[in-house]
């Protein structure tokens, strides 16, 4: 009997992007850093689709690819030497600071993707789908539940063990101080607002660049310089 062939679907291109990446950049570049978390993300949500785990398919591939999307144009942009959005400019000035940790520069990439990107994503998804916010929840909850379990897993394996970690350490405050649940939280409610306000593109535009320039200046603090 003939083996059944793969089906390929775009995330798989953005799975091979992501690896593309991971083989070219230096291990301890804090984009490469989070890269790294990046592609397990995605490999998991790769792995769910091909068993059908979530309730729409099409509407999660959508999702993860307009979502990914945003990243690869920031690490584009950077290689072309042009200015990344405001939200990924501080991981890409910071990538090589030996006083940055991984833990920062992992959290640094997740902020700007979550706190940015991922409201960007779901507009655009429901523009090609033409469906409201609300027909995505189920997905966005369930590539969410995701990020939450890899948070977690960030944190046992970039974050230096008790013996290191004391609670005066500058690094207990600066993980301390962001969440992702909470920007989980603030994405999708920036997705709605800018769903609100797509028939009013300069209002639109204007709570855009301020998000992308206040998810920056978050970014900047996790990116905080700290001693050994």
């Amino acid at each position: 009997m003939a083996q059944c062939e793969q089906v390929l679907t775009p995330v798989d291109g953005v799975v091979a992007r992501l690896s593309a990446l991971d083989a070219a950049l230096p291990a301890r570049d804090g984009v490469a850093v989070f890269n790294r978390v990046y592609l397990a993300v995605t490999r998991a949500v790769d792995r769910r689709i091909d068993t059908g785990l979530f309730p729409d398919t099409r509407a999660v591939i959508t999702l993860d690819v307009r979502f990914a999307e945003y990243y690869l144009a920031a690490v584009d942009a950077a290689a072309d030497g042009r200015r990344p959005p405001a939200c990924w400019r501080p991981l890409f000035q910071f990538r090589r600071h030996p006083g940055v940790r991984p833990v920062q520069f992992a959290l640094a990439g997740i902020n700007a993707h979550i706190g940015h990107d991922l409201a960007l994503a779901v507009v655009d998804t429901c523009r090609t789908l033409g469906c409201e916010p609300a027909d995505l929840e189920d997905e966005f909850e369930a590539v969410g539940e995701l990020l939450l379990s890899l948070e977690e897993r960030i944190r046992d394996e970039l974050v230096p063990g008790p013996e290191f970690l004391r609670i005066a350490d500058p690094l207990t405050h600066l993980l301390g101080a962001w969440s992702l649940d909470r920007a989980r939280d603030a994405a999708w409610t920036a997705a709605r607002a800018l769903w609100a306000l797509r028939r009013l593109p300069d209002v639109a535009a204007e709570f855009t660049e301020r998000l992308d320039t206040a998810v920056g200046f978050a970014g900047r603090m996790l990116l905080t310089p700290l001693p050994d």
